[in-house]
């Protein structure tokens, strides 16, 4: 991979990674928002559980996605980051939260840059656990 592409890689695995970890925290806090107002009506009405408790399950999915990211399986990571916040943006419009739903589109396509700049910077074994674990690409002559 070209060296200048390193650096977007590190900012975004950086910025997404730490961005869905500490949302995934607060997501039990509540000191950055209350996370529950953003859950539209009809949500709310479809869900078998309060929407503090759906937010608790929403706070363990986005830790587990921003740590994946971090740790080293950043492509898995990142494609799953990517397709929830596309989930979380078509809430956010049928909860009338347009702006938040237009942040939440851009850091969707951000997360999917980032799992493609990792494929780039990646070649992983085809088979088994290790085709998800990164690793550098050797330099071909």
């Amino acid at each position: 991979m070209d060296n200048r592409l390193n650096t977007p890689w590190i900012a975004l695995r950086y910025g997404i990674g730490l961005t869905a970890t500490l949302a995934g925290i607060d997501k039990f806090f509540n000191l950055l928002a209350d996370w529950t107002s953003y859950v539209s009506p009809l949500a709310a009405q479809l869900l078998p559980v309060s929407t503090g408790t759906f937010m608790g399950f929403v706070g363990v999915i986005e830790f587990a996605v921003g740590v994946t990211i971090l740790a080293g399986c950043t492509r898995v990571g990142a494609y799953v980051a990517s397709a929830w916040l596309l989930g979380v943006a078509a809430n956010l419009v049928a909860a009338g939260f347009y702006d938040v739903a237009v942040r939440d589109v851009v850091m969707s396509l951000a997360a999917f840059t980032l799992a493609r700049l990792a494929e780039v910077r990646v070649e992983a074994p085809a088979y088994g656990f290790n085709s998800i674990i990164e690793r550098p690409r050797q330099a071909t002559v």
